[in-house]
């Protein structure tokens, strides 16, 4: 099973078609407890299967050495395009907020930019492999929506970007805590039920911005800056938690099983479209519980 992020057909550490989240820790030697095998047994996810001397130094009761490079990913590679993916994202923002000001050409831009965000996300979906550059791109485009609509935010509501920053930061760590401390256990059942809610909010989200905009639905609708609209805000806040959980079961179980390095591309990918969702989910949050100044 593949799990998701706002869109719900993107990456998976995959190998066809398979998946080697929501399974059973992988065991040494053998395939994973769970209806699912290794999804990388196949081509030699051994790490000593390509090394001559394996066989021969465990004859003669030597350990095997180790492979100079085994090509798999690690934590600290997924760190590496995460850190390059999410700076992409901060520099785009740092320069439309810098460069372009408060007006309604701008904010056509901010537009402009994000559907072109969206189209390279969906074009890396449905990919089988990572393309750093399609990754990169919706980075920097994803950059300049935020950036456009931060500055509108901060010309409103001083400070709100700010603490929307902040705020993410507080729902990924702690999101983090709880699941490294194991309150969470991120199961298929978990995911299913997860992405029934998510796919229902969505839904019920694209069905109330139709409405405003025929006008049937007043003040924004359920995205109101009212109390609903909080609630709404909240709701989100907590889905975008949820697709956290899934993208660290993506991660931990990509290295266990020993995923390609390239890889860590689609999980620097997903952590960066989920903390983009927490962000502007939160930084309404602020606005709304800012008040009208």
């Amino acid at each position: 099973m593949r799990s998701s992020n706002p869109v719900f057909s993107r990456r998976g550490f995959s190998r066809d078609n398979g998946y080697a989240g929501f399974n059973a820790a992988p065991q040494a030697g053998g395939p994973a407890v769970g209806t699912q095998a290794n999804p990388y047994a196949q081509g030699g996810a051994n790490p000593y299967a390509q090394n001559p001397y394996a066989q021969q130094d465990l004859q003669h009761g030597a350990p095997p050495q180790a492979p100079v490079s085994t090509g798999r990913m690690t934590m600290d590679d997924v760190v590496m395009r995460s850190s390059m993916t999410l700076g992409t994202v901060a520099v785009g923002a740092i320069l439309a907020w810098a460069l372009l000001p408060v007006t309604n050409t701008s904010f056509g831009l901010a537009i402009g930019s994000a559907l072109i965000a969206f189209v390279l996300a969906m074009v890396q979906s449905f990919k089988r492999k990572a393309s750093p550059a399609l990754i990169l791109g919706y980075a920097a485009f994803e950059g300049v929506f935020l950036g456009v609509i931060s500055e509108m935010y901060n010309s409103r509501w001083s400070g709100a970007p700010f603490q929307a920053v902040l705020g993410t930061m507080a729902v990924s760590g702690a999101t983090l805590l709880i699941y490294k401390a194991g309150w969470i256990r991120v199961t298929a059942r978990y995911a299913r039920i997860g992405m029934a809610i998510a796919i229902a909010f969505i839904v019920v989200m694209a069905v109330n911005l139709l409405l405003v905009a025929f006008g049937v639905a007043e003040d924004g609708g359920l995205r109101s800056m009212g109390p609903l609209g909080a609630i709404v805000g909240i709701i989100a806040i907590i889905l975008g938690a949820f697709f956290l959980t899934l993208d660290f079961k993506q991660i931990e179980d990509g290295i266990a099983y020993g995923a390609p390095r390239e890889e860590a591309w689609l999980a620097a990918f997903g952590l960066t479209m989920t903390l983009v969702w927490i962000y502007v989910e939160m930084l309404r949050l602020v606005a709304i519980f800012s008040g009208d100044d």
